[in-house]
């Protein structure tokens, strides 16, 4: 799989059944987030634990489903309500690495002007 870096990146806040499986999860992303799932887009979803990420993607004729477990430790989630919040990469990446994600900070982005 190969994540586009400009891919739109959202987690469900509300934990979800994790018995669901692509189609399961498919049918909440249209019914439930008004969103298309083959549109490119990753969408994230947690378990009511916290101990457990899903990911699905769909690339050109089919989905991924990626599924991480966290054997001793939680991962770090905003506050559960039925809305989505839209991640950069690196926001997923310090989700996936067990950071808060809300309270980490990106390096300012530098416009070079001047080369050497």
């Amino acid at each position: 799989m190969w994540l586009p870096f400009h891919a739109k990146i959202w987690l469900y806040r509300k934990p979800i059944d994790f018995r669901k499986q692509i189609d399961g999860i498919v049918m909440l992303i249209a019914d439930n987030l008004g969103e298309d799932p083959t549109s490119g887009q990753l969408f994230v979803f947690r378990n009511r634990k916290a101990d457990k990420i899903r990911l699905l993607y769909w690339e050109d004729n089919g989905f991924w489903l990626l599924y991480k477990r966290n054997e001793n430790s939680k991962f770090i989630f905003p506050a559960i309500n039925d809305s989505t919040v839209k991640l950069s990469l690196q926001e997923l990446q310090w989700l996936l690495s067990g950071l808060d994600f809300t309270r980490q900070q990106s390096h300012k982005k530098v416009v070079a002007s001047h080369f050497f």
